[in-house]
């Protein structure tokens, strides 16, 4: 039967107290940091198989119902009825290959009950983002009406370019990657890069407080890198999103409004090409001239299209 088998560290000078062999493949062998069992995630790295005792001292045994690798992450279930899913990602921290583990609980106690509105953002129909074509595991923004290119962008992941140049770009970072980044210097060379663009930001799937959590490195230091790194790049704004799922959100609607702001049309029908016409006005003014000659409308998402007839022919 294939089990997790958790057993202490040999090595005392390890900061590390434990070895953990996962039944995957011909096995797979991790250095464990923190108290066993606890409720927030363990930081790991991967170790041969010669590091583990010849009479281990066994902590914890268990079966495992299943154990599979899909992408960055191995999902494991063990087989008891309780604290029985878990998941291992794969990053890198101070250019060295890190594993994180976290419980379901702690993933779900970390992910926000709201649900994301659908309204288009800005107003723009089939926004089109380019997405660079070394990210990983890419935002795919379901239920959004956007247009999706892959191919290699100078700086950033997912970005919008207005006359064929790259307009506005968002940097997508886990905790551990923005940490590993801000200690070998990467994310100031990025942040530079992503300064010279008119609109740019970094976004982090994770929440600010979990900073001051991080037991690899001191959290005062990691705090401090980010402030100063704020000071010197106030253009580039780095951003905490809690989750995956927020930080997609928060991307979207960035690039739309960076979009909208180069003269882009927001309205249900794209601005004429003739020159000397009049653009086709964005919803936002659209929604604030109704509401000054007494027309209900929404306070927000689309308008009825009766409300544009009678605005189009108030400017024609």
């Amino acid at each position: 039967m294939r089990e997790l088998v958790i057993v202490r560290n040999p090595d005392q000078q390890s900061r590390l107290p434990y070895l953990i062999r996962l039944p995957l493949g011909e096995g797979l062998f991790l250095r464990a940091g923190g108290t066993w069992p606890r409720e927030k995630a363990i930081y790991c790295y991967p170790v041969g198989p010669e590091e583990w005792p010849a009479e281990p001292e066994v902590v914890e045994r268990v079966p495992v119902r299943s154990c599979a690798r899909r992408g960055a992450a191995i999902d494991l279930v063990l087989d008891r009825a309780r604290e029985n899913r878990s998941q291992i990602v794969f990053t890198t921290a101070r250019g060295r290959d890190a594993i994180f583990w976290q419980t379901a609980r702690v993933r779900k106690q970390a992910r926000p009950k709201v649900t994301t509105p659908t309204a288009r953002a800005s107003g723009v129909t089939a926004l089109p983002i380019v997405v660079d074509s070394g990210e990983r595991y890419a935002y795919a923004f379901p239920r959004r009406q956007v247009e999706l290119v892959r191919r290699r962008l100078p700086c950033g992941d997912y970005g919008v370019e207005v006359a064929g140049a790259l307009h506005a770009a968002v940097e997508r970072k886990s905790l551990a990657d923005l940490v590993a980044s801000l200690f070998n210097s990467r994310l100031k060379y990025q942040l530079t890069e992503l300064s010279a663009l008119p609109h740019a930001a970094v976004v982090v799937e994770d929440r600010y407080s979990q900073v001051f959590k991080l037991e690899h490195a001191r959290p005062a230091v990691v705090a401090d890198g980010i402030a100063e790194l704020q000071v010197a790049f106030p253009g580039v704004p780095i951003v905490f999103c809690e989750t995956r799922k927020l930080a997609e959100e928060w991307t979207y609607r960035f690039l739309a409004a960076a979009y909208a702001a180069a003269d882009h049309p927001s309205g249900p029908a794209a601005a004429a090409d003739e020159p000397g016409e009049r653009p086709e006005p964005g919803t936002a003014e659209v929604r604030a001239w109704a509401r000054e000659h007494g027309l209900e409308v929404p306070p927000r998402g689309r308008l009825r299209q009766e409300v544009w007839q009678a605005y189009r022919r108030s400017h024609p």
